[in-house]
């Protein structure tokens, strides 16, 4: 196989394959108490993710909801997003991080801490008296409006709330998982009677009544309320979960169409996930196609290397990745989280390694990379070469990616086995011990993989048990070889045509597997073909380090947007530039020395300052700038590309320096993150570039350090008109502008002196609509020297 690919991962085409009727067959996961991970960095992340949570205060967590419902909080709730109008979103994903810690390891404190939460839930519940639970500030306020149909819903805010309904959901979601992953009961009575509250919450407004409700970011809903049909069989229930399916992100998906540049993904997402379960519950086809859709359109248009998808938390166009190579904000750790739950769905409705593949890729470099060792989660893992990660601080940030990064870490042996009702999967090859149960079977996978090139497998029963074991066979492996032995005697598999092969005989206790799996070293280019490319060794991510880091919100504060990793960029100039034939770059690395996994690449490194550059796992550059991307060039076409990429960075570099703060207009985070508050307002994307309008008013917050920001600059489309309205600083008009289109079909920018003595450290920045006209879409807002 060629060894060099220009539309994105490798893994993912090769899943054009005819499933036969057996592969076809639905399987099952073991649960989560079946599987105990053995020595290994996901076993040292699982752990340092336990220490974490026991760390955190429940008093604390649960004290939005003893608030909200009127109940004396024990403990002050902690701070940033979590007193910031994002109240109890934590508590939420805390409820499911133990379920799912618990049962990955028995640990009896963490049954006891999520005991604990759960009966301190239940007074809340019971104290409301409606069955509502939520953490949500006001809240009550603004259901009382929603159920009467006075309805004010735009992406980020509902009712002038700060994303309420994604805000509940993550309680929901805690009750379902200590409920069906830990066994609580008690969180099943709880789950149905706040589900109860959210049928009576809508039971009076029409259906597009609910769609105008889901313009607001609601996480999942829609997949948890067809859990709860699933378990209860009460219809009432999955009409829930269809009424809160967004139809205008479904209907693009049935009809097979990528409709989802300029959206923010983290959004769409969790939708997806329930569709997909909508369609597990109601046998919906049509569903559960457009879930799978969706699957692919991300995973192989819009997916880099690691995994992750999205620059600044949207989707950007599937056939331009600039944005990806320039933004400190990368692929987003919540997205990664959320299309592994989606993966998992669609493999085991029908088991096919193309699920797998990605399922491994992303789990190797993106999730498990986005914790320390020493503690603390990653937001945005940019992929501009030379930039570095922001961790959270544990006991400060509170962002939603803290969120998913408490379940993350306990959960990794959900996917390593699966089994139909005879057969078992070996899905994953990760170090693990499993208990089947049911047919009396133990299986312990002991490997060092990916840093040997092979896994064993031992069972142990009683006697002698006829099954099959259907090994997943990977698209990375070497001239597509994987040799078996058991009990050192060659095996000859059955290709069962979906990715795996079988062994079929009767076993007996004791019999031992051995699983060669060759990797083979390749090169992936951008998805949209551009001249970035990425060195991957079997599924691993390999990575230059460029220095360890001394930046200042390396570990991030409890400030809005201290996730952002803000230091000083790295000029793309600067980089490690790639050169020569494509086709030989991934036969250019050479292993290095006895370290596992190491690689130069002498030969191909163009700079003689990076001639010893190392390639090592991406998961292994904690605290470090590091390239995963590295720009390419032809031998030919090597000056002429060293040098536009120098010129193009010169001026990038001249506007971040002179950039106090930055606002992408129209985007759901940086909005959020500036204190946005307006009416009358809207927001849209023309060209692939988010914008902000209007007829009314629109103010944010900008951050002024040291007084250096003295202009305001905008970013305008040239041929918009008839537009007229006034820019305000800490409420005094500086400038009254009026629009007459004659700029013509371009983007230009537009500088405003801000008045020495409207200068503060925190600058409120409004657009004011003149009477009878409007302000027109702002695309971009910066702050300027």
């Amino acid at each position: 196989m060629n060894n060099t690919i220009k539309t994105g991962i490798l893994f993912l085409f090769t899943a054009s394959l005819s499933l036969n009727a057996a592969a076809q067959k639905s399987i099952r996961a073991f649960k989560l108490t079946d599987v105990r991970l053995m020595e290994s960095p996901f076993l040292k992340a699982e752990l340092t993710d336990k220490a974490y949570m026991l760390s955190l205060n429940p008093d604390r967590l649960l004290a939005p909801y003893l608030k909200e419902s009127g109940l004396t909080p024990k403990a002050t709730s902690y701070g940033n997003w979590e007193n910031t109008g994002l109240d109890g979103h934590i508590g939420g994903h805390n409820v499911s991080a133990l379920a799912l810690m618990y049962a990955a390891t028995g640990d009896a404190k963490v049954k006891e801490r999520l005991d604990y939460m759960i009966d301190e839930l239940r007074k809340c519940q019971d104290k409301n008296g409606n069955g509502y639970l939520s953490g949500v500030p006001g809240g009550k306020e603004i259901w009382k409006q929603i159920k009467v149909g006075q309805i004010k819903s735009s992406s980020f805010s509902l009712n002038d709330k700060w994303v309420p309904l994604y805000n509940i959901h993550k309680i929901y979601a805690g009750l379902y998982d200590a409920y069906a992953v830990a066994g609580n009961q008690q969180a099943k009575q709880m789950l149905v009677k706040l589900t109860d509250w959210c049928v009576d919450l809508v039971s009076n407004l029409s259906d597009q009544q609910i769609q105008e409700l889901l313009k607001s970011e609601h996480g999942g809903l829609n997949e948890i309320f067809a859990d709860v049909y699933i378990f209860t069989a009460d219809k009432k229930y999955l009409k829930l979960a269809r009424q809160f399916s967004d139809q205008s992100i479904l209907k693009p998906l049935l009809n097979g169409k990528d409709a989802l540049n300029g959206l923010h993904a983290n959004t769409q997402i969790p939708k997806v996930i329930g569709f997909e379960q909508v369609a597990l519950a109601d046998h919906d086809t049509a569903w559960a196609n457009a879930a799978d859709f969706f699957w692919k359109t991300v995973v192989q248009h819009r997916t880099v290397a690691i995994g992750g998808n999205s620059v600044r938390e949207h989707f950007h166009p599937a056939n331009d990745f600039s944005s990806m190579l320039e933004s400190r904000e990368g692929p987003e750790t919540c997205n990664s989280y959320n299309m592994l739950k989606l993966t998992k769905q669609l493999f085991l409705s029908a088991p096919s390694t193309q699920y797998l593949d990605y399922y491994e890729r992303t789990l190797y470099n993106h999730i498990l990379s986005s914790q320390r060792e020493k503690g603390g989660f990653v937001y945005f893992t940019p992929m501009r070469p030379g930039h570095y990660r922001t961790y959270s601080a544990p006991q400060q940030s509170f962002w939603c990616c803290v969120g998913s990064g408490l379940e993350n870490h306990g959960k990794y042996g959900e996917l390593i086995y699966a089994h139909d009702d005879q057969n078992l999967y070996v899905n994953l090859f990760i170090p693990s011990k499993l208990n089947w149960k049911e047919k009396g079977i133990t299986l312990v996978q002991e490997t060092s993989f990916p840093n040997t090139e092979f896994t064993t497998l031992k069972l142990a029963f009683t006697g002698r048990k006829k099954f099959a074991i259907r090994l997943r066979h990977p698209s990375w492996l070497e001239n597509g070889k994987m040799q078996i032995t058991v009990n050192g005697k060659p095996q000859t598999a059955k290709d069962l045509g979906n990715g795996y092969v079988s062994i079929d005989r009767l076993w007996s206790g004791g019999d031992a597997i051995k699983v060669n799996l060759p990797m083979q070293t390749r090169t992936e280019f951008m998805p949209d073909g551009s001249d970035w490319v990425a060195f991957v060794h079997g599924p691993i991510v390999l990575a230059a380090e460029l220095d360890s880091l001394g930046q200042p919100n390396l570990t991030g504060d409890d400030s809005r947007m201290g996730h952002i990793a803000s230091g000083p960029l790295f000029p793309l100039s600067e980089a490690p530039l790639v050169s020569g034939n494509k086709a030989d770059l991934a036969a250019s690395l050479k292993t290095s020395g006895k370290e596992p996994l190491t690689f130069t690449a002498e030969n191909a490194i163009y700079q003689q300052k990076y001639k010893n550059l190392k390639l090592v796992p991406f998961s292994s550059l904690a605290e470090k700038r590091y390239v995963v991307y590295f720009p390419y060039a032809s031998t030919a076409n090597l000056p002429e590309r060293a040098k536009a990429i120098q010129l193009a960075e010169t001026e990038k570099m001249k506007l971040e320096n002179e950039t106090i703060d930055v606002i992408n207009t129209g985007e759901q985070q940086p909005e959020s993150d500036h204190g946005f508050k307006g009416e009358k307002t809207e927001t849209g994307t023309f060209q692939d570039r988010h914008y902000r309008n209007g007829t009314g008013w629109f103010a944010y917050t900008l951050k002024n350090k040291d007084l250096k920001g003295k202009k305001i600059r905008l970013t305008l489309y040239g041929k918009e008109k008839n537009r007229s309205f006034s820019l305000l600083v800490n409420g005094t008009v500086i400038q009254r502008i009026k629009l007459d289109g004659s700029r013509g079909n371009v983007f230009y920018t537009q500088d405003f002196e801000i008045p020495s003595a409207s200068l503060t450290s925190n600058l409120e920045l409004k657009f004011q609509a003149d009477e009878g006209s409007a302000i027109p879409g702002i695309y971009e807002v910066r702050l300027v020297k």
